[in-house]
């Protein structure tokens, strides 16, 4: 998904990669399709943290502030959205690490109320329902839950449009 700076000059191309559990977000250059910036946002595995490279094959290029800022701001909001849950508890952290192994995400109908039931011996009740948005992407009621992981438009200043 590629979305581009009010200047029509920049763009975000933002990618998930299945093979590395994180989200890319690329800014590139338009004309000439330079790549600059890679933001790499893991969001399975609370150890690695998020990273910001910049691609050392491309000539130096001057990359306006406010087009930096527009940048590290729609990375920020996808550390928020992706890495969420790895702010609760320590214990919960860890409930919803081994879930997202264990079923890597997904889980079927028939099995969501035992699911349920296993946790809250573990989860106090109050938890329960970010734990199972965390793994699932579920209410606890068995609904799914309507989740966009794309950066949102903001406007020059870096703020939300």
């Amino acid at each position: 998904m590629v979305f581009r700076h009010p200047d029509g000059d920049y763009a975000i191309t933002a990618i998930y990669s299945v093979a590395d559990d994180a989200w890319y977000l690329e800014l590139d250059l338009v004309a000439g399709q330079r790549n600059l910036v890679t933001a790499t946002i893991p969001d399975e595995n609370p150890a690695r943290e998020p990273t910001v490279c910049f691609n050392p094959s491309t000539e130096h290029t001057d990359v306006p502030y406010k087009v930096m800022r527009w940048f590290m701001h729609q990375v920020d909001e996808e550390i928020r959205s992706s890495r969420a849950w790895m702010q609760l508890r320590p214990e919960l952290v860890e409930i919803i690490y081994q879930l997202r192994q264990e079923h890597m995400g997904v889980i079927d109908d028939d099995d969501f109320p035992q699911i349920v039931a296993d946790l809250l011996t573990t989860v106090p009740e109050e938890d329960l329902s970010a734990v199972l948005e965390a793994a699932f992407g579920r209410n606890p009621d068995g609904t799914i839950m309507n989740h966009s992981q794309t950066p949102k438009p903001v406007d020059d200043q870096g703020d939300r449009a």
